[in-house]
Formats: structure tokens, C-alpha cells, sequence
């Protein structure tokens, strides 16, 4: 129903900045939430941040408060994920999950993008 493209991850130096892209097709009328997540190796994946398809409110993880910004553009069906000051800990595959209204979890998955921060 709903299908997502990851993209904009890479390779970044400590202390600089990407910006991760996700674009959504299919039935996009009824998304409700669009969500990065991020998963590192050895570790569980944990939501980074997600926003609200219809009013914009937006949630972060702690650890990511004032470094990361999640924006959404309705008419380009895509969110997008800011990420400054970059740490080596930042490093993981981040997804893009999206949350449709009747549903009570992400259940629609990108296939990931790679972001690699070196010390």
C-alpha cells in the first residue's frame, strides 16, 4: 500500500552533517506518521525521530535533541531527517517507517540507507 525510498546516507566526519530523504508512494492519503529509525550492529533498532503526517508534531530520542531535525513535505510525499554534529556513535543503517491511521505501529519499511561517522 505504501511503499518508501531511503536515501542521502554516506560517509561524514565527526561534527559534520547529512540529510537523509524519504520518499513515500502509493496511498499516501492515509499515512498518519512517517519515522526514522536506525539500527547499529549488535544493537536493537530505536526510533530516532518521527513527525506527524497531518499536524507536524514531531518526537526525537534523546540522544539526537538539538543535533537532529525531522521535516516533512506533504505535496513531495517525502520527510526528510537533518542530522548535525555528527557522532561516531550516529553510525548505523537509518529506515524510514511509516505509521498508516488505523494502525497501532509502523508496519511499511524502506529498504535503508548506510551512515557511517568517522572519529
Amino acid at each position: 500500500q505504501v511503499q518508501l525510498k531511503e536515501s542521502g546516507g554516506g560517509l561524514v566526519q565527526a561534527g559534520g552533517s547529512l540529510r537523509l530523504s524519504c520518499a513515500a508512494s502509493g496511498r499516501t492519503s492515509s499515512i498518519s506518521r512517517l519515522g526514522w529509525f536506525r539500527q547499529a550492529p549488535g544493537k536493537e533498532r530505536e526510533r530516532v525521530a518521527s513527525i506527524s503526517w497531518t499536524d507536524g508534531t514531531t518526537y526525537y530520542v534523546d540522544s539526537v535533541k538539538g543535533r537532529f531535525t525531522i521535516s516533512r513535505d506533504n505535496a513531495k510525499n517525502t520527510v526528510y531527517l537533518q542530522m548535525n554534529s555528527l557522532k561516531p556513535e550516529d553510525t548505523a543503517v537509518y529506515f524510514c517507517g511509516v505509521r498508516m491511521v488505523l494502525a497501532g505501529q509502523y508496519n511499511y519499511w524502506g529498504q535503508g540507507t548506510q551512515v557511517t561517522v568517522s572519529s
